[in-house]
Order: C-alpha cells, then structure tokens, then sequence
C-alpha cells in the first residue's frame, strides 16, 4: 500500500494558542540532540520570540526542528526521514499545512515542480504560536488562505463521481474537513486579514489559522488520495514552466486553479460566486493578476499541455481531461474576470 492511501489525520502532538513557543522547551527535555532547520528570516522571527533556545548541528541529531514555512518544514521533514530521527514543526509563515502534513512539495532547481514525495513519520509535535503568526508576512497568509481554499473544491471534485453514501467513513471525514475549510475561509477571511493590519489576535484570525495549518492537512490525512491535489494544482504545477510567475506564491496560483477547474467541470456559476471574494481580498482571478506577460494563446498553451498530462492530476477532477478542455477554460476564466470587472463598475 502506498503511503498516500494511509489514514494519518495529523501530528502526534499539536497546540495552537498566543505563547504556544513556551512549550518547545519543556518538549525537548525528551531528546538529546535536536537540530535546527530554517531559512534566515524565519530563524530571526524565531530567535526574536525564543532567543534563549539553543541546537546543535545535524550530525547526530535525534530531532529536527522545521522552523519557517513550507519550504522549510518540507526540507526538515524530508531530512527527518533521511535520518530516520523524530521532527517538530514550528510555522512562521501561513503559507501552506505543510506544518501538519507527512509530505514534501519538491521542485527542480530551475523552479520547476518535480513531484510529492510521502514519508513514514508524522510530526512528533507542531507548535502554532499566534502572536508570532500575526507578525508574519500577509502576502504569505493571503497564499495560504488560497491554498486552503482549493481543499474542497479538489477533495469534491474527486469524489462527485462516487455515490456519497458509498465513501468510506475516514474519506468522508476528510470531505467534512474541507467544507469546513471552505466556510470558514469564505466567512473570516475579511475580519482576519483586518486582525493582522491591527496586529491583534482575534478568533476569526485564530479560526483562519488554524484551518490553514491544521484543517487543511486533516483532508489528505482522512481522506487519502480521494483528498489530495486536483485540477488547481495541476495548474499551479503547469506555471511553474512560466518563468513570469516564479515569484508568485503556491498558493495564489492554486487560488487561481481553483477557478479554472471549476470552469473545466461544468461549476461555471461557482466560479462567479467566488469573483467578488477574490477581488476583494486580493488574489488572482486572471492573467494580468498572475503577472504573466507571456502572450495570451501561448501562455494558455503551455499551461493546458503541461496540466493534461497523463502524470498530472487534473484528470482526478476530470477523467480524461484533454488540452482542448483546460485551455478552454483558461480562456472562459479570462473572460468572466472581465464580464464580472466590467459590470462592477470600477475602472468608471
């Protein structure tokens, strides 16, 4: 059985609450060696929050300790299981579950998406310290609310095409985590994003939070493959081969995923339900959004080639999706953007 089909809803140990940092110490007294993995501005953020924490280097160490976001805690995990040695999860960024999923999101070193690789060992513990996440980047919370958003949308369009009453009880866990996901993120994302302008820890902004971080992950985690990635990753997969949006966050471009699945599935009217959201809060709804400056019929080309692929995953929301069906879409996307631009009024 491959390790994508396995039940893990979550980390052994898992605390989400303002000070949640105060407990690393008291876990660590459980180990001999730990070692700290992290990118710079994530370890400054860390170190301004707990600069009496100490670790050693990697060799002989018998727990990693990720601290950042998803690429951080991906490279500690990945590490971990290299190892074989315990890890703990330490989110500084919303950006991603990555905190609380047994998975790696890898890539080529030109940036290009290469696969997701699965690994024995689920956190040992991950800590969610939310006056340390109020502070933290707000791009990277928009692309994490993004990212988070897509968990139904995907998870549904896998299983519509299975009688819900035959679905395993742990997949339709997995389904509940994600309608949960999709509420709260369409009800709290506005009073959240004005909790972090403020700098102050509401419980919209706890409840967002938490279905970024913890939530999200349960979806796989509960529903295996029938709740992994779909259409809007196999998007935001195919524009990792447009150069013009390396700098655009995973999340964002699979906010944009979402969208164009949905138009590919025949869910036209959600797509429109979801615009104002979108252009409200702040993520891409079309090409000009992305930043991609490749020319429109190109751009559309490379992106439908590249997510039809017999490897790709966008054929779990669409069996059989052909490149004439996605760029299709990509092209209903662009014009609904502007359809629902234009009768909103701006630009007047």
């Amino acid at each position: 059985m491959r390790l994508s089909q396995v039940v893990r809803s979550g980390p052994g140990q898992y605390l989400c609450q303002t000070g949640a940092l105060g407990f690393l110490a008291p876990k660590l007294q459980h180990f001999q060696q730990p070692c700290i993995i992290a990118g710079e501005k994530s370890l400054a953020a860390f170190k301004r929050a707990m600069p009496e924490t100490t670790a050693t280097a990697a060799a002989g160490a018998d727990v990693l300790i990720g601290i950042g976001g998803g690429r951080a805690l991906d490279t500690a995990k990945g590490t971990a299981e290299l190892l074989n040695v315990e890890y703990i999860t330490l989110p500084t960024v919303l950006g991603t579950c990555a905190a609380t999923t047994p998975l790696s999101a890898v890539y080529w070193p030109d940036h290009a998406f290469r696969s997701v690789d699965y690994y024995h060992r689920s956190a040992y513990l991950t800590l969610v310290d939310l006056a340390l996440l109020i502070t933290s980047p707000r791009d990277y919370f928009l692309g994490g609310i993004g990212d988070t958003l897509a968990k139904w949308y995907e998870a549904e369009a896998i299983t519509r095409h299975q009688p819900a009453e035959t679905l395993p009880v742990m997949v339709r866990m997995g389904l509940a985590a994600a309608r949960e996901c999709r509420d709260v993120l369409l009800r709290d994302t506005p009073a959240a994003l004005d909790s972090m302008t403020a700098g102050e820890v509401s419980p919209a902004f706890q409840r967002v939070v938490e279905a970024i971080l913890a939530v999200a992950g349960m979806v796989g985690g509960c529903a295996g493959e029938s709740g992994r990635m779909a259409g809007a990753h196999a998007i935001h997969n195919a524009m990792s081969h447009l150069p013009e949006t390396h700098s655009v966050l995973h999340g964002m471009k699979v906010a944009y995923g979402i969208l164009v699945q949905l138009v590919a599935t025949g869910d036209e009217q959600e797509v429109v339900r979801l615009l104002p959201f979108y252009r409200h809060n702040g993520f891409p709804y079309n090409f000009a959004t992305l930043g991609i400056t490749t020319p429109a019929e190109e751009a559309i080309g490379l992106l439908a080639h590249y997510a039809a692929r017999e490897q790709e995953t966008f054929r779990l929301a669409l069996p059989g999706v052909t490149e004439e069906q996605i760029a299709a879409a990509l092209r209903r996307v662009e014009q609904l953007a502007c359809d629902a631009y234009s009768l909103s009024g701006a630009g007047r």
